[in-house]
């Protein structure tokens, strides 16, 4: 014991001296790189912070580069008064949560279909729903313009009797060009999940829709809450598909509402300003609310099997 006792503080000697690793150039690049990227990004919420809290006859005066000298709310106070950006808080929240609700619905079953049987075509609707994703939504606008001013909806969903101009019509365009992305992940997704449970399931006399509902869909809610925080924050987010299938202002979204704020001879930056970080807001707080089920709905998929 004495001698284990005297030879051990040599090995402490020993791991202490042990030298330093080489400066890696490569990984301080990177830290850098990324350091730098994320400065760009945060650059402009930062900015239309500092400008949201500085009265306009300030920035009028002293221009936006200059040092404060008076920092309020009385921008983000007039902002909500003056949109009115509680109602189109609940014109988004009209749009927003039906039109997710339907997409990882509607995805999940597609994907199920794709991945847990064997079918002539499942392979091809996979390569479809996932060529759709490459498609940019601004050259149907025309064609689905004009389809919209002629496809009629029953009094009850629509008060002009048209899908234009309608919510209804605001959430079939999302459901339309999100379902691809959301099949394409959630099919990636389930690929992970063992298929001796759809076995296991058919032997133990269950049908389709309780395969899917109780065995298959509650494994994957980690890329479920990945995929709703992420629709939301697209769907949300939205400014074009409101601002050319809608004509009634009393409707529009909050993103297109705040074109509100705007006057019509004179723009106040500084208002519009502490309008776009009212709006940004709520997206923040789904990100961070969902934060730990959206990182393990990342990373899980590449873990399994």
């Amino acid at each position: 014991m004495t001698a284990a006792s005297a030879s051990q503080p040599g090995r402490e000697d020993a791991i202490g001296t042990r030298p330093p690793k080489p400066f890696d150039r490569r990984r301080a690049g990177l830290h850098t790189f990324l350091i730098v990227i994320s400065l760009v990004w945060l650059f402009p919420l930062g900015w239309a912070i500092y400008t949201s809290l500085r009265p306009i006859a300030e920035t009028t005066q002293d221009g936006y580069f200059s040092l404060p000298r008076t920092l309020n709310l009385n921008n983000y106070v007039d902002a909500w008064n003056q949109g009115e950006l509680a109602r189109y808080f609940l014109n988004t929240i009209v749009i927003v949560i039906p039109a997710v609700i339907a997409v990882l619905f509607l995805a999940s079953m597609m994907a199920f279909a794709c991945t847990r049987y064997s079918w002539r075509f499942n392979l091809t609707m996979l390569m479809l729903f996932t060529a759709l994703n490459l498609m940019p939504p601004q050259i149907i606008i025309t064609p689905l313009f004009r389809m919209y001013l002629n496809t009629p909806v029953p009094a009850p969903l629509s008060d002009n009797g048209l899908l234009f101009d309608q919510y209804l019509g605001i959430v079939l365009i999302h459901i339309a060009f999100q379902l691809g992305f959301c099949t394409f992940v959630l099919s990636n997704y389930m690929k992970t999940i063992s298929r001796e449970l759809n076995e296991a399931a058919l032997v133990d006399g269950a049908s389709v829709w309780t395969t899917y509902s109780r065995v298959i869909l509650p494994l994957t809610k980690p890329a479920l809450a990945a995929l709703a925080t992420l629709e939301v924050t697209f769907i949300y987010n939205d400014f074009f598909w409101a601002l050319t299938l809608m004509t009634t202002g009393g409707k529009l979204p909050i993103t297109t509402a705040l074109n509100n704020l705007k006057g019509q001879f004179f723009i106040n930056n500084n208002l519009i300003a502490a309008g776009a970080v009212i709006v940004a807001l709520p997206t923040l707080i789904v990100y961070f609310v969902l934060q730990k089920q959206f990182i393990r709905g990342l990373t899980l998929g590449s873990t399994k099997g």
